[in-house]
């Protein structure tokens, strides 16, 4: 494969900009007159409104999940084109953009920005609800969506929703029978190789996520975040017929069934119902007659 120039890359992306421009009737102004109108172009998922057509269309696929521009390299897809050619510059040894306090160069001049933030450590974007910062704006709206339960990414085929789009995409290959990642040391078959990855630690035991403040480490980014809220007390999670807040999304979904009265776990024994599954659990130990905790002092046990 012939190496790609990053010049080449960016005539390209100069190319697409005054092929737009081209576009623009500005002999009749009629550019600028639809510039000071109202946003006429609204989007029939949500609220957001554009003043150019175009803009609508790029819009909706990050409702859609829509990735039309392929990798031809690595099959990576995107919504846009302009961000398939920049994504082409990771495929090239060339890397222009050196950072001036460490040995790191990058390939695009954004990745630099990015990364010399974690020299600074500035923190630009600070959220309203709690004492979060982010260097990335990006960051900040995808964390703004915990506390609003904002759930943008709609998926077509069931109607399940998301917060973010890297979700839906994952949710929709749920729809597919297929399973192309394989584990090595065992038979299960996974649709995401995310998936996969996580699956093997439990054959490795490796734990890369550790705890900056206690050192206990975890398998998965998203075990590392549950816990680091046992140290700051954070939750984020608010009941909206309630004051009650919770750390984990799984407690409030639990707490929304006091308040709607719903009982999906039943007894195949007796017909009763629960609200959660490890009351049902316990419940059942009634019919087995199993009673698992013993005493450490006498020989009496107990089923809870």
């Amino acid at each position: 494969m012939e190496s790609i120039q990053i010049q080449d890359v960016e005539i390209k992306l100069k190319e697409e900009f005054e092929i737009k421009e081209e576009s623009i009737d500005l002999s009749q102004n009629s550019y600028f007159i639809k510039q000071s109108r109202d946003k006429p172009y609204q989007c029939t998922q949500c609220d957001k409104a554009f003043s150019q057509k175009i803009d609508l269309i790029r819009h909706q696929l990050t409702h859609t999940g829509e990735k039309p521009y392929q990798c031809s390299d690595c099959d990576k897809t995107f919504a846009h084109k302009c961000n398939l050619l920049r994504h082409l510059t990771t495929h090239s040894d060339e890397k222009p953009y050196q950072c001036t306090q460490c040995d790191k160069a990058f390939s695009q001049n954004i990745d630099l920005i990015k990364h010399q933030k974690t020299h600074t450590g500035v923190k630009l974007y600070q959220c309203t609800q709690c004492e979060k910062a982010f260097s990335k704006n990006t960051d900040h709206t995808r964390h703004q969506r915990v506390h609003s339960g904002e759930k943008p990414y709609q998926c077509t085929q069931c109607n399940k929703a998301f917060s973010h789009q890297c979700n839906l995409i994952r949710h929709l290959t749920t729809h597919s029978e297929e399973k192309p990642y394989q584990c090595t040391h065992c038979d299960k078959t996974y649709s995401h190789n995310c998936s996969l990855i996580m699956h093997q630690r439990t054959h490795t035991g490796k734990k890369p996520f550790l705890c900056s403040q206690c050192g206990k480490a975890y398998s998965n980014n998203n075990d590392l975040t549950r816990h680091h809220r046992t140290h700051t007390g954070e939750k984020p999670y608010q009941c909206t017929q309630c004051e009650k807040t919770f750390s984990m999304n799984g407690d409030l979904t639990k707490h929304k069934k006091i308040h709607s009265g719903e009982k999906p776990y039943q007894c195949n024994q007796c017909k009763k119902t629960f609200s959660q599954s490890s009351h049902l659990s316990i419940h059942q130990k009634t019919h087995t007659g199993e009673k698992p905790y013993q005493c450490t002092h006498c020989e009496k046990a107990f089923f809870k």
